[in-house]
């Protein structure tokens, strides 16, 4: 069901997410192994940066998870309510 305010309210797939960091963190962490053992300096701390960033992204995509319905909604949790103009909820 179409809100109006979706990119206001959209809410993230948190699970491909997680996938998707964890892809990342592999891949990071594989460049900075390789880079590290043919004395490539440069490119191990581009690597280690970036494994850093993913850790970074993987505690918040964790934390997100854990909050339960209101960032990882389910089939049972409807839309968020549409914006009513800065008014709040009841209009006053």
């Amino acid at each position: 069901m179409r809100t109006g305010n979706e990119p206001m309210t959209a809410r993230s797939p948190l699970r491909l997410r997680l996938c998707l960091s964890l892809w990342g963190m592999a891949w990071a962490l594989f460049g900075l192994t390789a880079f590290s053992l043919v004395d490539r300096p440069g490119w191990a701390v581009a690597c280690g940066l970036l494994l850093l960033l993913t850790l970074v992204d993987l505690v918040v995509i964790v934390h997100h998870i854990h909050q339960g319905p209101h960032y990882q909604p389910g089939r049972n949790v409807p839309p968020y309510e549409p914006d009513h103009g800065g008014r709040g909820r009841y209009g006053h």
